[in-house]
């Protein structure tokens, strides 16, 4: 069995045109928080990531420690190649990391580079 990867998402990548775009298929997940960030929105400046998401403004997780501080969405298993692509359809605004979430797994997560 080929080891899976888990990635939170809260923002473009839970869309089914982003999924396919980015992974060629649709994921199946479960939904969570993401404990110690709150969101704010980012203006996305790549076209290219503009024109798969349809949007112009996507939201970014912003790490404030406390884990009161909380970001639903969405984790989902996906092979390590898949990670690979998550990562060169974030713009360089975003960082992965690993996130704490409050089922108690731990799950990639992209956000802020600032933080």
């Amino acid at each position: 069995m080929k080891k899976t990867e888990l990635l939170f998402s809260y923002g473009t990548l839970q869309n089914t045109p982003v999924q396919l775009e980015t992974f060629g298929r649709e994921l199946n997940g479960f939904k969570d928080k993401l404990l110690g960030y709150k969101l704010e929105m980012l203006e996305i400046s790549s076209c290219d990531v503009v024109e798969i998401s349809g949007e112009s403004h996507h939201p970014i997780a912003i790490v404030t420690g406390d884990d009161k501080d909380q970001v639903d969405g969405m984790v989902f298993e996906i092979s390590a190649k898949e990670l690979a692509q998550s990562d060169k359809y974030e713009v360089d605004d975003y960082k992965r990391v690993m996130g704490k979430l409050d089922s108690g797994k731990q799950a990639w997560v992209y956000v802020s580079s600032d933080g």
